[in-house]
Parts: C-alpha cells; sequence; structure tokens
C-alpha cells in the first residue's frame, strides 16, 4: 500500500509539473514586414511600433518580436526582396508558434510591380518557408495599410485594386486567416504624416486590428 501511494504522489506531482509548465508556455509571435513593421517614423519604436504594442495587449503569454525591416518587397524580383535578407532567415529561426505577414506595399513602385506576376507566387514561397518549420505556425496575412498619396512610387491604386485581391486569392487558396488593415486605417491620414508610415496613434490602431483577430482565433480554438 505504500508503494502505491508513493507512486501515486509521484504521479500527481509529475502531472502538476506538466500543468505548470503547459501554463509557463510562451507563444512566440512573429511580425514580418516592412519599413510599417519596423516602425520608421516613430520616435521609439521598440515601444509604439505596432509589434511592441501588440505585444502588449496579448499579454506575457506571448512573446512577440518585430522582424520588420525598411524598403523591402515581397517579390523576388523587387528591388529589395525581403527573403534575401538575415533578418527572413532570423524569423524562421525564432520558431513562432504565430506569424503575421505585412508585406506589398512596397511592390507597388512601378520598378517592382512590373514583376507583379511572381507576387501570388513569391508570397506562396514566403508562406511554405514558415508552414514547414516544425513549430508549424499559424500564419495570418495581413492586407496592406492605405498609402494617402503617391510616395516613391507607392500607391493606393495599385495595393487595393491588385495586392489585396493577390493576398485574397492566395489566403483563400492556402486556406488562411486574413487581416484586413487597410479598411480599418481608412480615412484617417492624421496618422499618416508622410502619407505612408503610421505615427504612434497609427500603429496602436494597427496593433489593436491585429490582436482583436488573434484573440477572436484562440478563443476558437
Amino acid at each position: 500500500m505504500k508503494r502505491i501511494s508513493y507512486l501515486s504522489l509521484i504521479g500527481v506531482l509529475l502531472f502538476c509539473c506538466n500543468l505548470t509548465f503547459a501554463q509557463q508556455k510562451v507563444i512566440k509571435v512573429a511580425c514580418i514586414g516592412n519599413s510599417i513593421t519596423y516602425g520608421s517614423g516613430i520616435k521609439d519604436r521598440n515601444k509604439d511600433g505596432y509589434p511592441a504594442v501588440l505585444g502588449r495587449l496579448l499579454g506575457s503569454n506571448y512573446e512577440v518580436h518585430n522582424f520588420g525591416i525598411g524598403g523591402r518587397t515581397l517579390l523576388m524580383k523587387g528591388d529589395r526582396p525581403y527573403m534575401k535578407e538575415q533578418i527572413f532567415q532570423d524569423a524562421l529561426s525564432f520558431q513562432p508558434d504565430i506569424v503575421t505577414i505585412k508585406l506589398g506595399t512596397n511592390d507597388t513602385k512601378p520598378q517592382n510591380w512590373k514583376y507583379k506576376e511572381d507576387f501570388k507566387k513569391d508570397l506562396v514561397t514566403l508562406i511554405n518557408a514558415f508552414k514547414q518549420l516544425p513549430s508549424n505556425p499559424k500564419i495570418y496575412l495581413c492586407f496592406p495599410v492605405p498609402a494617402y498619396g503617391v510616395k516613391w512610387g507607392i500607391n493606393d491604386s495599385t495595393i487595393t485594386r491588385e495586392v489585396i485581391p493577390y493576398i485574397k486569392s492566395v489566403a483563400k487558396k492556402m486556406k488562411l486567416k486574413t487581416i484586413d488593415l487597410h479598411t480599418p486605417m481608412s480615412g484617417l491620414p492624421m496618422y499618416f504624416p508622410d502619407q505612408i508610415h503610421p505615427n504612434e496613434a497609427g500603429a496602436n490602431r494597427i496593433a489593436e486590428e491585429i490582436y482583436r483577430v488573434i484573440s477572436s482565433q484562440n478563443q476558437k480554438n
């Protein structure tokens, strides 16, 4: 009887340890993107960039990492492809549980969009790189925020008429969730001082929208 009790006690302790470990498991979130994700134009991007705000909204059970880098394109034939950067490899090595992909704004520049026929193919390549990870992350495709003027070749017409439909098409084909950042950020030019990059208030609103989608999805699972 004493041996049985001893074994039972060990079993209870192991169960408690496993339960504690499960409760403490940190969910890693990788924010993939360009200068908007990086936080260009925001004085303290490590505090007020949207990935940082998202981390605070999600809470202590999440670790949100900013893998944004300015001026990068999704297109591999673009002038500065994201997938050719070391930060892309860093994002893969991070072994995220959740990935948000927010690329496409710089692709609308004329020198890049001439390769638009490759956009969906290159997006699939990026997605598959994350899908093949052992962490098996949940992937969200974000629509670009509005461009409030034609700047550096970036234009909202191409974003709305071509980039977003391309993203929708890939999301449907690969059965991925999308996060519409274009609609909730429309009609808010005051949040975009240079017409392209959000300020602190704009970044906060982006984070709130991403948080709303991610948290609602986690509640369903």
